[in-house]
């Protein structure tokens, strides 16, 4: 008898299921297999497969709230092929089979609900164009303060360079110098996301799973402060995109944390990737894709959520609700500027007391890259690595890098720190500073190893983006961001370089 039902309504111009009690797919038409693709097929035939997870409730309560007072219409929302939310006007019907009931649903196009997708467009349209006129304006600021910021640090570097070790006003010029370095950092931050123009650095075609993969054991290995339980359900061959895999890692590292931050007790975070291809213009939140094949990728957790009235100021810059003096408010805004400058888009769906999504979509070819790790065995060493910077997430993450291949690696949050290591009377075969840290600079911390241990080789780190013509390939100096393989061929070449490089500082 089901299938006969079915049958009826094989060659209908709109998706039909039939769904039991248990909320099984016991069978679809033409329509709905054409739709909804492999998401009712095979083991995933089940409604909750295709479920949005912007219904306002489940499918067990949807449709135990149906029968409790049945109309002839309900409104639900089912995802596609492509894993976008569409909202449908369903019409219901309940059939009996020996004690067995089932429910015919007719998914018939909402169309008040494209209406109020129609205004929802306008909506994202208005909300990207006020995003846009910031990134202009954090453009414009950020150009203009690094020249003006690269001239007061040229000429303070340069005096220093000359200047008598014991001359009164060092202290001082130290000082400005630090001052204008950690300005100067800030000031990239403010134009890394409002970068319209192509990106300097080279795309590469990778596989965002084996970068997804890395940030996860890099957290996994940090001591975190909160217990949190990763999930990682990777799509198996997802296709190739191009992207700057330093700066992408930025992006994701970001998202990640944010979602680390939001966790309490029993905190869980979700990783999913998959490949979408729309046939039209898609819009997912605020975020507006035009048609061709992505890949997306999805991190969920089950933290404190955001408010309905705060969500859609999260991208503006410098927009926080976090406090303290670390928090610029620039972290999801440079996500989104990573990402668009990728040609992407990123999506937030958040419930408070419930958790939040974020959603990276990259545009993608229909292939597939082979592992870009082979190859590295010559970067290998044992010697023993000092690596120093405040930011508690760069030293895990050059400590894990390191330590996996070979290296026995030193770490100090703090110039101090770092001395009370020399101190100790070990043999370190090569410091990794960065430059721009509080109480003492990455600067003073090399002028004073220098005197302790002048044959220590050292390579300074900043984000501080240097003029072209300030020896950006010296092996002395590493730009932030960089990859687990720049800092390895940085330090192989440091460590078999001839002599101890002179410091790039």
């Amino acid at each position: 008898m089901k299938s006969d039902v079915v049958l009826g309504l094989q060659n209908a111009s709109w998706p039909v299921l039939l769904v039991d009690g248990a909320r099984t797919i016991h069978s679809a038409n033409a329509m709905a297999a054409e739709v909804f693709g492999s998401n009712i097929t095979g083991t995933a035939n089940s409604l909750a497969a295709i479920w949005a997870e912007d219904n306002a409730n489940t499918p067990a309560h949807f449709l135990s709230f149906w029968q409790a007072a049945p109309s002839p219409t309900a409104r639900m929302k089912l995802r596609g092929v492509a894993g976008v939310s569409v909202a449908y006007l369903a019409c219901i019907a309940t059939l009996a089979e020996g004690e067995q009931n089932f429910f015919l649903i007719q998914l018939l196009p909402d169309k008040a609900a494209a209406e109020n997708k129609t205004a929802a467009m306008d909506a994202g349209q208005a909300h990207k164009q006020k995003l846009d006129c910031a990134l202009q304006l954090a453009r414009t600021v950020s150009l203009d303060f690094n020249n003006a910021l690269t001239s007061i640090l040229g000429h303070t570097s340069l005096v220093l360079s000359k200047m008598e070790p014991n001359n009164p006003w060092r202290q001082s010029l130290m000082e400005v110098e630090k001052s204008a370095a950690k300005a100067a950092e800030i000031a990239n931050d403010l134009g890394a996301f409002s970068r319209n123009e192509k990106e300097t650095r080279v795309q590469q075609s990778g596989n965002l799973n084996q970068l997804l993969q890395r940030n996860v054991e890099m957290f996994q290995s940090a001591k975190q402060e909160k217990e949190v339980s990763w999930a990682l359900q990777l799509e198996r061959k997802l296709h190739t995109a191009k992207f700057d895999e330093a700066k992408m890692q930025q992006a994701l590292v970001k998202i990640m944390e944010n979602a680390i931050e939001s966790l309490g007790p029993g905190g869980r975070i979700i990783i999913q990737t998959k490949n979408l291809e729309l046939t039209q213009p898609t819009q997912d939140r605020n975020a507006q894709l035009a048609a061709g094949t992505y890949i997306c990728a999805e991190i969920t957790d089950n933290g404190a959520g955001i408010e309905a009235e705060i969500l859609p100021r999260i991208f503006e810059p410098f927009f926080t609700t976090k406090r303290g003096t670390k928090h610029r408010g620039l972290g999801l805004a440079w996500v989104y500027g990573i990402v668009t400058n990728h040609g992407g888009g990123v999506a937030v769906s958040s419930q408070p007391g419930v958790g939040t999504s974020v959603r990276v979509y990259l545009p993608s070819d229909k292939k597939f890259v082979a592992d870009s790790s082979a190859g590295t065995g010559d970067l290998n060493g044992t010697e023993t690595i000092l690596i120093v910077d405040d930011e508690d997430l760069v030293l895990t993450m050059g400590q894990a890098i390191l330590s996996h291949y070979g290296y026995r690696v030193l770490a100090a949050n703090s110039g101090l720190k770092a001395l009370e290591i020399f101190s100790q009377n070990q043999q370190i075969d090569l410091l990794i500073t960065d430059l721009v840290m509080p109480n003492m600079s990455g600067r003073e911390l090399v002028e004073q190893v220098r005197r302790v241990a002048p044959f220590t080789r050292i390579i300074c780190s900043s984000g501080y983006v240097r003029p072209v013509n300030e020896q950006p390939d010296s092996i002395s100096y590493l730009q932030k961001p960089f990859t687990s393989r720049e800092l390895l061929v940085k330090v192989k070449q440091a460590l078999t370089s001839g002599e101890p490089a002179p410091v790039d500082g």
